[in-house]
C-alpha cells in the first residue's frame, strides 16, 4: 500500500501520518562561514552553486565561494535565476552543474533560487523535463545532495522537498515534489537576509506569514503541522514589521537605529518563523489563498507574496463562516487573549490587512492591475489549483469567482 500525500493514513478524523523532514539546521550570525565544511562532510567534491544576480551583489556569493574554496572544493556557479523561474532556467542549470560535473548543489538566494536549484537536480539526476516531476515522489533515480541558504525570510522553500517551478508556455505553477529533493542540510544567517530590498523583505515576509495561517487550518493539518505553523506565526509577528520597514542595505530600521545584536535578533526571528512555516507546509500543504495566487502570477506576473496577500484576509474571513475554531490558536497568539465564537478568523484577517498596510502592499486586485474580464478565467484556474484541495471549506470555481471579486 502506498500512502499518498496529503491522505490519512487511516479512514479517521483523528489520524494522520507526516513525512518529515530530514537533515541539518545551523542556525546563527555568520554561519554562512561553515558552508564549506559543512557541504565537504556531506560528501560534496565538486560544487554549483545555484544563484541570481542581486544575491550576487550583495556579496553573498563571493563569500560562499570563499568558504566553500577554503575547503578544498571545486565550484562553479550558476547566476541565472530570475523571479518565479521556468523550465529555461532549471534546463539552465542542469546544463551548468552538468559542464561542471558536480556531485554537489547548493541553492543560495530566496526561494527562486533554491526550487531552481532543486529543479536542476531533478533533471540534472532523473533526465527529461521538469513537467514530467509535477506531482509528489515522480524520480525514480537517486538525487544528488544538496544545501539551502535562505537569503531572504519567506518562501520555507528550504524547508521542504517541492521546486516550484513555472511552465515556459502558459506560465503555470508546477510543484514537483520528492522526498529526494530535500536539502541536506539549511544554513540560516541573519546577516544574509539583511541585504534584500525592502519590498523584498515585505512580499517574502507576508508570504511566509501566509504559510503559516493557511497550513495551519488545511484539511491535512495535524499536531505536527500546527505545533510548527503556529511556532512559525509567532515568530513572524514578532519580527514581521521590523525588519519589513527597513529602508537601508544596513539593515537600520525607519526611526530609530537598533543595535547590531538586536538586529540580527529581529532577522532571525524572520529566518527561524519562515523556516516552521516552510517544514508545516511540508506537513499539511496549504490552501485557497494561494491556489487563487496563483493564476495572478501566471497571468499578471504579481509577484507571488503580494499575490497572497491581496486575497488572505478574503479567504480567511470566507473559512471562517463555517469553520471559525480552526482559527482559535493562531488569533490567541495576536494578543495573548482568547477569541469570541466567530472572531478568530475575522481578528486574523483584520490584522493581516495591518501588516500589508504597513508595509505598503497593495489591498485590491484593481491596484495589481488585473482587468475584472479576467476574473472568471483566473477562477476557474484557481479551482484547479491543488493547494486549494486542502481548503478547510470547499472552493469550487464560483467560489473562487466571488473571492477574486471581493478582493477587486
Amino acid at each position: 500500500m502506498v500512502i499518498k500525500r496529503g491522505q490519512r493514513p487511516l479512514e479517521t478524523e483523528d489520524s494522520w501520518g507526516v513525512d518529515a523532514a530530514p537533515g541539518r539546521v545551523l542556525f546563527g550570525s555568520g554561519v554562512i562561514d561553515l558552508l564549506g565544511d559543512l557541504v565537504q562532510e556531506l560528501g560534496g567534491g565538486r560544487v554549483l552553486v545555484v544563484t541570481d544576480p542581486g544575491v550576487a551583489a550583495a556579496g553573498h556569493v563571493h563569500r560562499a565561494a570563499a568558504s566553500l574554496r577554503s575547503a578544498a572544493l571545486e565550484i562553479a556557479v550558476f547566476c541565472g535565476v530570475e523571479e518565479n523561474p521556468g523550465e529555461r532556467h532549471v534546463a539552465a542549470a542542469a546544463s551548468a552543474a552538468r559542464a561542471h560535473r558536480a556531485t554537489f548543489l547548493v541553492g543560495l538566494g530566496g526561494g527562486s533560487a533554491m526550487d531552481c536549484a532543486k529543479g536542476a537536480n531533478f533533471v540534472l539526476t532523473n533526465g527529461g523535463r521538469m513537467e514530467d516531476y509535477w506531482g509528489f515522489g515522480k524520480a525514480g533515480k537517486p538525487m544528488l545532495p544538496s544545501v539551502g541558504v535562505p537569503c531572504t525570510a519567506g518562501t520555507g522553500s528550504e524547508a521542504q522537498s517541492f521546486a516550484v517551478i513555472s511552465k515556459e508556455d502558459d506560465h503555470r505553477k508546477m510543484a514537483c515534489g520528492d522526498p529526494k529533493a530535500r536539502f541536506r542540510a539549511t544554513l540560516l544567517d541573519p546577516q544574509l537576509v539583511r541585504t534584500a530590498p525592502s519590498d523584498v523583505m515585505a512580499a517574502s515576509g507576508l508570504d511566509a506569514l501566509s504559510h503559516a495561517m493557511e497550513s495551519y487550518v488545511t484539511t491535512a493539518s495535524n499536531p505536527y503541522s500546527r505545533m510548527l505553523a503556529s511556532e512559525g506565526f509567532r515568530r513572524l509577528l514578532r519580527g514581521f514589521e521590523a525588519v519589513a520597514t527597513a529602508r537601508s542595505p544596513n539593515g537600520h530600521l525607519t526611526g530609530e537605529p537598533e543595535s547590531e545584536a538586536r538586529l540580527n535578533e529581529l532577522w532571525g526571528e524572520m529566518l527561524l518563523g519562515a523556516y516552521f512555516a516552510g517544514a508545516a507546509i511540508e506537513a499539511s500543504m496549504l490552501g485557497a489563498a494561494h491556489g487563487l495566487a496563483n493564476p495572478l502570477t501566471a497571468r499578471y506576473d504579481v509577484t507571488h507574496g503580494v499575490a497572497v496577500a491581496v486575497m488572505l484576509d478574503h479567504v480567511v474571513r470566507y473559512n471562517g463562516e463555517t469553520g471559525d475554531a480552526r482559527y482559535a490558536g493562531l488569533a490567541r497568539l495576536l494578543d495573548g487573549q482568547e477569541a469570541c465564537d466567530g472572531r478568530a478568523s475575522n481578528r486574523l484577517a483584520d490584522r493581516w490587512i495591518d501588516c500589508r498596510h504597513r508595509v505598503g502592499v497593495a489591498g485590491s486586485l484593481q491596484e495589481l492591475g488585473v482587468a475584472e474580464a479576467d476574473l472568471e478565467l483566473l477562477a476557474t484556474q484557481a479551482a484547479e489549483q491543488w493547494t486549494a484541495r486542502f481548503n478547510p471549506r470547499t472552493t469550487s470555481a464560483s467560489d473562487m469567482l466571488a473571492l477574486y471579486r471581493a478582493a477587486f
